[in-house]
């Protein structure tokens, strides 16, 4: 393999080392009063290199070239859903969010409990 085509699929791999981490594939964790919700993501990659020497006859000199490209597709996955002591993982669809709603039913009517009752709670204070 020519040293063009070399350097060019090192830096692509190295680009990929620095994408496909832990922290990328899972996302940060969500809270929502006692739930916490975490992100999981899939990560796709695509990519090639070449390179090639040769010499122009016509001018009897030489050359080299290289090449290469390539693409990251990264979608969500799943959810992790923690209520209380409940650990469950709800599947995705890419692009939507239909499953984390549907994977923690009630979760908007916790979260008005939970103001409601740091609204009572402040109240009291008074």
């Amino acid at each position: 393999m020519s040293s063009a085509a070399e350097q060019i699929l090192n830096t692509l791999l190295d680009q990929i080392k620095t994408i496909a981490r832990t922290e990328t594939i899972l996302g940060d964790p969500i809270s929502i009063g006692p739930n916490t919700i975490i992100p999981v993501c899939r990560i796709m990659f695509g990519f090639g290199a070449g390179g090639g020497e040769g010499e122009i006859q016509q001018k009897k000199g030489g050359g080299t070239g290289g090449g290469g490209g390539g693409g990251v597709k990264i979608e969500p996955a799943a959810f992790i859903v923690i209520k209380g002591e409940e650990v469950t993982i709800m599947g995705a669809k890419p692009g939507k969010l239909e499953g984390l709603f549907e994977a923690v039913p009630g979760m908007i009517e916790k979260i008005q409990q939970i103001k409601k009752a740091k609204k009572e709670e402040k109240e009291e204070k008074k």
